[in-house]
C-alpha cells in the first residue's frame, strides 16, 4: 500500500497530530509539529498558562561554564547518570545534556527574563549533585516565565493559516487548534492496535467526543496526587497515564518516586519551597538540644546541627534531593530531633532552610517568589526567620515506557520515529509523563530541560512517523471511532449511576495517606504488602461510590471518580515495583537491602497492564517488548544503556567525587578535566 501524502487524508480533511498537555513539554511537541508544517488538535485539562509547568521555581539547567569552572555538556551526562544511580538510558541524557545551552540561549530569544550578571550575560546558580554553577533561572519563577514564552509561540502558529503541499491556503484551518478544559479518557485505536486518535470530554458540557489524528502525544504530568497531599497541582492525577496504561502501554520504572526535602508542611497541600534557597546559600539546620525551645532565629550558632554540612563536605546543603530527603528524615523521624513545638509538646517533622544570613536586596532579586509563598502561607518573615520545610512528594521518574534510536556518537538519531515512542504505534509521551531521563533519582532543574527537551524530540519523531504512515489515521473506518465514543460514553454513563455509601474522597484520602506512609522515603516489605491489600481492599470499595453529582454540566464529582480509579491503579503500578525491587537505588530505599544490586537490578522495570479477579488491577512485568512502528517490527529489552558512564559506588561525602568518577568511566581514564576542585558556591 503507498504512503500516505501530502496534507489531506484521502477523505478530504486535513491531516493533524494530537498533542494533549498544555505544559512545557507539549508546547514546545507543537512548535517542533508546526515548524514542520504539521498541523496540531492541542487538548488540555486547564487553560494552558495553567499547566503544572507554571509551578517549577528554581531555574533550568544547560552547562554554558560562563563562570570557567570547567563545566561541559559531558560533565551534565555524568553528572545525571550518576545521580539517578545509573537507572537513566544514557544516549538520551547525551541528547538533553548537548541540546541544553541552545535551549537556554533559545529561550532567551524567546524573551525569558533570565536573571543577569553585572556584565550582563546569563546568570547561573547551583543546584544540588553538582559543584558548577549550571542553572539558568529568571528569580524563583521560572516555570512560568518559560511556560509563557512558549505559549505565545503557539498562540502565533493558531493565527498561521495551514497550507498543503503545494503552498495553497487551505480556507477556515489553522496549523494550532486549541482544546482547553478538555480531559483526556482514552485513545482510540484502530483493529491493529495502533493509535488513530482520542476520546475526550467537555468538561463544560460534559460531552464525550472522539477525534481522529495521524498520531497521539501525551505530555499530561507526573501522577503526584496519588500521594495525597504533595508539591503537585491537583491536576496530576495521572490519569491519562494510566488510561493508556490499561489499553497496553508500558509503564516504566513506576516505584522511582522523588520526594522534595524542603516543603511547607500543611495541612491542605504541601507547598515547594524550591532548591534554588539552598543554591543561593540556604543553609539546613536543626537545634543541637531536642527541648530547645527558643524560636530560629534566636538559637546561637554554636547550639545549631548543619547536619548537611557535616556529613557531606563536599556538597553540603546541594547534595541530591534523594540523599537530602532521607537525612532529613532520619534527624527528624528517628532520631527525634525535629524542631520543637511547645504547643503540641513533641519534637515536629519539620527542620530549619535559614537564608537569614543573605542580605535582603540577594533574596529579593533571586528569590522573592518562593519567600513570598513561605510568607503568605506560614505568616512568618522568612527574612527575619529561618523557614521550617520537610520532605514532599515532588516528581516522578517512572512514567509511561519510551524508546529511543542511539545514534553512532552515543546520542539520537534525530527524527527517528523511535524517539518517544512508547510501544503503541502512533502513540508518544514526553515530559514527566515519559520515564526516559532520569533512572531512579533526578537532579534538581533537570526537569525543565527534560520537558523542552523531550518536547524537540518528540516533534521531529511524530513528524516523521505521520510522512512514512502507509495509511492515516483519518481514514479509519468511522465505526472504529464509533466504537470507541461509544465506550467511553457508556462508562461515563455508568458513573453517573454509582450511589453507593462510599466517599470518593474519602477513599482518595485513605490512599493517599497509605501511600505517603510506607511508599515514600523508606520502604518496608511487610509494609508494601499492607499497601498492596490496601489498594484492593480500595479497589473494591471504589465500586460502592456515591459519585455525589449527576448534574449534567461541569460535573467535577463524576470526573474525579474516573480519576480516582486510575490513581489506584497507577498505585498499584508504583508500590508492586517498590515491593519487587529488593535492593537501594536513588529514590528507592529500603532498610533491608541497603545496597545497590546491578546484578539484579540494573535494568528497567517495564509493566504491562493485567484485569484480575473480582475486577482488580493486576501488574504483568516483563523482560523485553515487541511492538510495530510503521510496518516494522522492534525488540527492546529491560537492559540500561551504560555505553557511556560506567556504574560505580555513588557518594557524594567528597566534593568532585561523582563527576570525577564518572569523567574518568566516560574517557576510559581519569580526566584532566574532572570535577576536582570545588569551585566557589
Amino acid at each position: 500500500m503507498a504512503q500516505a501524502k501530502g496534507i489531506r487524508s484521502e477523505s478530504g480533511k486535513v491531516r493533524r497530530v494530537i498533542v494533549v498537555g498544555g505544559g512545557l513539554a507539549g508546547l514546545m511537541t507543537v512548535i517542533k509539529l508546526c515548524e514542520a508544517g504539521v498541523p496540531v488538535d492541542l487538548f488540555s485539562l486547564v487553560p494552558v498558562k495553567r499547566s503544572h509547568s507554571v509551578c517549577a521555581q528554581g531555574g533550568i539547567n544547560a552547562s554554558v561554564n560562563t563562570k570557567g569552572e570547567g563545566d561541559s555538556p559531558r560533565v551534565h551526562l555524568e553528572e545525571t547518570v550518576y545521580g539517578g544511580d545509573f537507572l537513566a538510558n544514557q544516549p538520551p541524557v547525551k541528547g538533553m545534556a548537548d541540546a541544553a545551552p541552545g535551549i537556554v540561549y533559545m529561550l532567551d530569544r524567546m524573551g525569558v527574563p533570565f536573571n543577569r550578571t553585572a556584565e550582563g550575560l546569563l546568570d547561573f546558580r547551583r543546584f544540588g549533585g553538582t559543584l558548577f554553577h549550571r542553572t539558568a533561572f529568571a528569580g524563583a519563577t521560572t516555570g512560568q516565565q518559560l511556560l509563557y514564552a512558549l505559549d505565545e509561540q503557539v498562540r502565533r502558529f493558531e493565527t498561521v493559516d495551514v497550507e498543503d503541499e503545494k503552498g495553497i491556503v487551505v480556507k477556515g484551518e489553522k496549523m494550532v487548534r486549541k482544546f482547553e478544559f478538555w480531559d483526556f479518557v482514552s485513545i482510540v485505536q484502530d483493529d491493529t492496535g495502533r493509535c488513530v486518535g482520542i476520546v475526550a470530554q467537555d468538561l463544560k458540557t460534559m460531552d464525550v467526543t472522539s477525534f481522529p489524528a495521524d498520531a497521539v502525544c501525551l505530555a499530561t504530568g507526573g501522577p503526584g496526587i496519588v500521594f495525597g497531599r504533595s508539591t503537585n497541582s491537583v491536576i496530576n492525577t495521572g490519569t491519562a497515564a494510566s488510561a493508556v496504561y490499561q489499553q497496553g502501554a508500558c509503564y516504566g520504572n513506576g516505584e522511582f518516586i522523588q520526594v522534595h526535602p524542603t516543603a511547607i508542611p500543611g495541612a491542605d497541600k504541601l507547598r515547594l519551597i524550591s532548591e534554588s534557597a539552598r543554591g543561593e546559600g540556604g543553609r539546613v539546620w536543626v537545634p543541637k538540644d531536642p527541648k530547645e525551645r527558643r524560636v530560629g532565629r534566636d538559637v546561637p550558632e554554636g547550639d545549631r546541627d548543619y547536619f548537611l554540612e557535616a556529613k557531606y563536605p563536599g556538597y553540603g546543603n546541594l547534595v541530591p534531593r534523594d540523599i537530602a530527603s532521607r537525612e532529613l528524615f532520619l534527624k527528624c523521624f528517628h532520631e527525634k530531633k525535629g524542631v520543637y513545638n511547645d504547643k503540641t509538646n513533641k519534637n515536629e517533622l519539620e527542620v530549619y532552610l535559614d537564608l537569614t544570613h543573605i542580605q535582603k536586596d540577594v533574596l529579593k532579586h533571586k528569590l522573592a517568589g518562593i519567600l513570598e509563598i513561605y510568607e503568605k502561607f506560614v505568616g512568618e518573615d522568612p527574612y527575619e526567620n529561618p523557614m521550617r520545610v520537610f520532605p514532599a512528594v515532588h516528581y516522578s521518574m517512572g512514567g509511561l515506557w519510551v524508546d529511543f534510536e542511539r545514534s553512532a556518537d552515543g546520542s539520537l538519531v534525530a527524527g527517528s520515529p523511535r524517539n518517544q515512542s512508547t510501544n503503541i504505534e502512533g502513540l508518544y509521551a514526553a515530559g514527566e509523563v515519559d520515564y526516559q531521563y532520569h533512572g531512579a533519582n533526578r537532579l534538581g532543574a533537570n526537569s525543565l530541560l527534560s520537558c523542552i527537551y523531550a518536547g524537540m524530540v518528540t516533534g521531529p519523531s511524530m513528524a516523521t512517523y505521520r510522512k512514512n504512515m502507509k495509511t492515516s489515521g483519518y481514514d479509519s473506518p468511522k465505526s472504529t471511532f464509533d466504537k470507541a465514543e461509544k465506550r467511553e460514553r457508556a462508562k461515563y454513563t455508568d458513573l453517573l449511576k454509582l450511589d453507593g455509601k462510599e466517599n470518593p474522597y474519602g477513599l482518595h484520602k485513605e490512599l493517599g495517606d497509605a501511600m505517603l506512609l510506607d511508599c515514600t522515603i523508606e520502604r518496608h516489605n511487610d509494609k508494601l504488602d499492607k499497601v498492596i491489600a490496601k489498594i484492593d481492599e480500595l479497589e473494591d470499595r471504589a465500586k460502592k461510590v456515591n459519585v455525589l453529582d449527576t448534574s449534567e454540566h461541569a460535573n467535577r464529582g463524576a470526573q474525579f471518580v474516573r480519576h480516582l480509579n486510575n490513581m489506584l491503579v497507577l498505585a498499584r503500578v508504583i508500590a508492586q515495583g517498590a515491593r519487587n525491587r529488593d535492593e537501594s537505588r536513588g529514590a528507592h530505599f529500603k532498610p533491608a537491602f541497603k545496597d545497590r544490586n546491578d546484578k539484579e537490578f540494573l535494568r528497567s522495570t517495564l509493566a504491562l497492564y493485567k484485569g484480575g479477579e473480582k475486577g482488580r488491577s493486576e501488574v504483568t512485568y516483563v523482560r523485553e517488548l515487541d511492538y510495530n512502528l510503521a510496518g516494522r517490527s522492534v525488540h527492546v529489552t529491560d537492559s540500561v544503556d551504560i555505553s557511556l558512564v560506567t556504574p560505580r559506588a555513588r557518594k557524594y561525602e567528597q566534593a568532585g567525587a561523582a563527576s570525577a568518577a564518572a569523567t574518568g568511566a566516560l574517557d576510559g581514564k581519569e580526566s584532566k578535566k574532572s570535577a576536582a576542585a570545588t569551585p566557589s558556591a
